[in-house]
């Protein structure tokens, strides 16, 4: 993957960008967001054109950043490097861009005014990735959903816009908006419990494992016993007390893009009640909603939206 974002980044046509060449950047992101997220590319669509296309900027640029700490974990350093040099590159303006998926991102950034510290932020967080490979506590994981997901949702609210922008609404908006990242990204580990041990990382909090009498050994050799189901279980009801706080606060946002934080929203606390059905087998089955079900989800996505709060 990261191989082919470099040859298309480094196209001689982004060497000097113009009009055509963002049309170009922006088609790209475009690609990227439909092959990598089908819920996050179904759930965009409800957005009006210029601001879904901002939006799937800001997810290719996300998903470019964490491509790059996947596909080169193995060499800490030249990761630190590859990463040093996004970050400073993602600073610049939109015309000095030279890859495609920047040029995109921080055309956004300058077109909404979204602070750079979240896209900091969100580096800083697939930094993490590199030398993290375990967290102690929730309230460690809760920091790294933060940084790599919650940003996502600051950002998009800037895309977005919020009915009032007095200070206390914006800060209650933020702080939903942090509440729904953490939830997504929680949503994240607990479907992809296996992938991740793949990669030799355990995201669930080991406080939690030793809670429930449930070792490293066990999620190794893939048990899946009532110790196991207590553990997804009470891991699967924190994200969705998470879902019930921010939920409420779709009301604050402008009202074109209400449906699709909340497709985003319920698609996403969707994929807990597949776990649930597999049978919390996170190792062998991997839990998704088909275009159909989500099809299925429309009409209490509607009403949801324009009444936020959760039946």
């Amino acid at each position: 993957m990261l191989e082919l974002l470099t040859s298309r980044a480094n196209a001689p046509q982004m060497r000097e960008p113009h009009r055509l060449d963002l049309e170009r950047a922006f088609n790209l992101c475009e690609e990227i967001t439909r092959d990598h997220s089908k819920s996050f590319h179904f759930s965009t669509r409800f957005l009006p054109a210029d601001k879904r296309r901002a939006i799937r900027a800001l997810y290719a640029f996300c998903r470019t950043t964490d491509d790059m700490v996947d596909v080169l974990s193995h060499n800490v350093t030249e990761t630190r490097c590859h990463l040093d040099s996004w970050r400073l590159a993602s600073r610049l303006s939109a015309e000095q861009q030279h890859n495609p998926v920047l040029a995109a991102w921080t055309q956004v950034r300058e077109q909404y005014a979204v602070p750079q510290r979240y896209a900091e932020e969100l580096i800083d967080g697939c930094e993490m990735d590199l030398t993290i490979s375990r967290y102690e506590t929730w309230e460690q994981l809760r920091h790294y959903c933060y940084c790599v997901a919650s940003t996502v949702g600051l950002i998009s609210m800037h895309i977005i816009g919020l009915v009032r922008t007095d200070p206390q609404s914006r800060a209650t908006a933020e702080a939903a908006a942090i509440d729904l990242g953490v939830a997504l990204q929680l949503t994240n580990i607990l479907r992809d419990v296996g992938e991740d041990l793949q990669r030799g990382r355990i995201y669930l909090p080991l406080e939690d494992l030793r809670r429930f009498n449930y070792t490293e050994d066990d999620l190794k050799r893939h048990v899946v016993d009532s110790r196991f189901r207590s553990l997804m279980q009470f891991e699967i009801q924190r994200a969705r007390e998470l879902y019930a706080q921010s939920l409420p606060a779709v009301a604050m946002l402008r009202s074109e893009g209400r449906i699709a934080v909340t497709a985003a929203a319920v698609l996403y606390r969707g994929i807990l009640n597949k776990i649930e059905q597999n049978g919390y087998d996170v190792f062998t089955r991997r839990a998704y909603l088909s275009y159909a079900e989500k099809l299925r989800y429309m009409p209490y996505i509607l009403r949801l939206a324009f009444r936020p709060t959760l039946a």
